[in-house]
């Protein structure tokens, strides 16, 4: 446990990597992070230590779900975040540890990451494991279904300023911001399914 953690970054875009990098170099995580453009040269990397994030571009697992899927059951000490740029199938999204959406600000990118690096238990770790409160569950779903504070509060019989502080506590808890990003978040946690919202 002396050595540092090290995050590897699939990505052949070197303006993202670059991005990625500063952000969690400005965050103060203590780490060594290297950048790869394919799952085989991540592999290589992961012989040789024992702490690794890797945050991947899930295009490139997209079309081989299966090689991806072995290649996590061999390296369970490795927590895998997602890195998304578009809509991804559920399916896909789902077998990562986290995920990062390229519109979540510094503050929850590097609040993803610490929580993947202090995770204790990746392999049998979900995104969440609970961490919300009954009523947070609550407002997470409306927020998912695209209600306004201003609904939120109506459907939930409480005040507005209860709902921007359930809000405020979510996005805290989970590090995500973005309507879009908690919608995310409640379908991989299963607080909604993707069947049931039109």
């Amino acid at each position: 446990m002396n050595k540092l953690p090290t995050i590897i970054i699939i990505e052949s875009s070197r303006v993202v990597f670059e991005g990625l990098n500063q952000i969690i170099l400005n965050s103060g995580i203590k780490c060594q992070i290297r950048q790869v453009v394919s799952i085989s040269e991540a592999q290589s990397l992961l012989v040789s230590r024992s702490s690794f994030v890797v945050i991947i571009n899930p295009s490139f697992i997209q079309n081989n779900i299966k090689e991806f899927t072995s290649i996590k059951n061999n390296w369970e000490n490795v927590r895998w975040i997602a890195f998304i740029y578009m809509y991804l199938d559920k399916q896909i999204l789902e077998l990562f540890n986290g995920i990062i959406n390229i519109t979540d600000n510094p503050s929850s990118i590097s609040y993803t990451i610490k929580n993947a690096i202090s995770s204790e238990n990746p392999a049998n770790a979900s995104v969440s494991e609970n961490i919300l409160s009954d009523r947070e569950v609550d407002v997470l779903r409306l927020i998912a279904e695209g209600l306004s504070n201003k609904e939120i509060a109506c459907k939930l019989n409480i005040s507005i300023n209860t709902v921007i502080t359930h809000r405020k506590n979510i996005s805290q808890k989970t590090g995500i911001k973005s309507a879009s990003g908690l919608t995310i978040y409640a379908v991989l946690n299963k607080y909604i399914s993707l069947d049931s919202s039109n």
